[in-house]
């Protein structure tokens, strides 16, 4: 009688460690889960899923790390477009109660929500890009945006016959500083007397508004624009490739910004994209993504891509336009930034420091 209660022990307590085993392979948010239990996802700024530019290069990270991983898109990976800033917080929240393991917001205007949720919601994991937000369970993607402009102002100095180029900023904000304050200093490395016509929509979303002060740039003599305004900066090949195609003959020059903006300047037989500052947000976002799952998550770190690790770049795909003295003087630039022979200024106070040492 005592052997047949120990049997029936036996069993019930095999049958629990089963059920405790089963329970316990799924994982959690804070090691990452499994295969099949992960779930990443991005929440855009306004300039949408396909500005051609920041968020698209993020999707493009979010996309390859699911399929790395075995992952279906909107079960293991996907992403909530916000259509006006009211829609961050919102979206956030979504994501949170659909489970989502690790949840990026794409660009600096999602910080202030992203701190929010993450407070609410301390075991959710969460990345802001471009921006620091200090949370235990944030981590924090920003690049050297003013080491890639530099060397596009230095293409476009060269580059330039009439000794005026162009910026055109989307909002502008300290963030995008970085970008105008680099692409300034490097042109005027090349060419101290270089006019930089400078110029801010107000939205990374108003093409429209890109392609107007494009034409103003261009009408005035500006031969290269180098923009870094989301979707506002397709206005400006808009406008570029418009006046190429009445002017196959004329200098009408875009460097494109975050990613390889090549096939915006396609026109024809003619290509107005003389370069783009290659930002690596697809890296980046993969590059985390893929640390949250494998459990090494670096919540409450800043993580920072620059020139040393290709984080930061120049493309070099239009090869007709972009001549080999151009490359060689980026090249020769390039490695003077690496080996810190020169810093590339991010605010208007370093940029006139550094005119003033030229």
């Amino acid at each position: 009688m005592k052997m047949r209660r120990y049997a029936v022990l036996l069993g019930l307590l095999l049958v629990v460690g089963v059920v405790l085993s089963a329970c316990g392979s799924g994982g959690s948010s804070e090691q990452g889960g499994s295969d099949n239990s992960f779930k990443t996802a991005m929440v855009t700024d306004t300039g949408g899923i396909d500005d051609k530019s920041f968020n698209q290069s993020a999707w493009e990270g979010l996309t390859q790390f699911g399929e790395d991983n075995g992952l279906k898109e909107d079960a293991g990976y996907s992403y909530l477009q916000s259509n006006s800033a009211s829609d961050y917080v919102t979206n956030l929240n979504r994501l949170v109660q659909s489970n989502t393991d690790l949840i990026f917001g794409i660009g600096f205007k999602l910080a202030e929500d992203i701190g929010t949720v993450a407070d609410q919601h301390k075991d959710t994991h969460f990345a802001i890009v471009d921006s620091v937000v200090d949370k235990e369970n944030v981590a924090s993607i920003v690049f050297e945006e003013q080491q890639g402009s530099f060397l596009a102002g230095v293409a476009a100095a060269m580059k330039s016959e009439s000794g005026k180029i162009g910026f055109v900023g989307g909002e502008e904000s300290e963030l995008i500083k970085k970008f105008e304050a680099g692409y300034v200093a490097g042109a005027k490395s090349v060419n101290k007397d270089i006019e930089v016509d400078v110029q801010y929509a107000g939205s990374f979303g108003a093409p429209d508004k890109g392609k107007l002060i494009a034409s103003n740039m261009y009408n005035s003599g500006v031969d290269v624009i180098y923009h870094s305004a989301g979707g506002t900066g397709n206005g400006v090949f808009a406008q570029a490739k418009d006046l190429k195609n009445n002017d196959p003959e004329g200098n009408y020059w875009v460097i494109g910004v975050d990613r390889d903006q090549y096939e915006e300047g396609q026109i024809g037989d003619n290509n107005v994209t003389l370069t783009s500052m290659l930002k690596a947000v697809d890296v980046a976002v993969a590059d985390i993504a893929q640390q949250s799952k494998d459990g090494k998550f670096p919540g409450g770190e800043i993580v920072s891509y620059g020139l040393k690790d290709d984080g930061i770049n120049i493309a070099e795909t239009n090869k007709d336009a972009y001549s080999e003295d151009i490359k060689a003087a980026v090249n020769e630039w390039k490695q003077k930034l690496i080996d810190g022979d020169v810093t590339a200024p991010s605010t208007d106070a370093e940029l006139q420091e550094y005119q003033d040492s030229l």
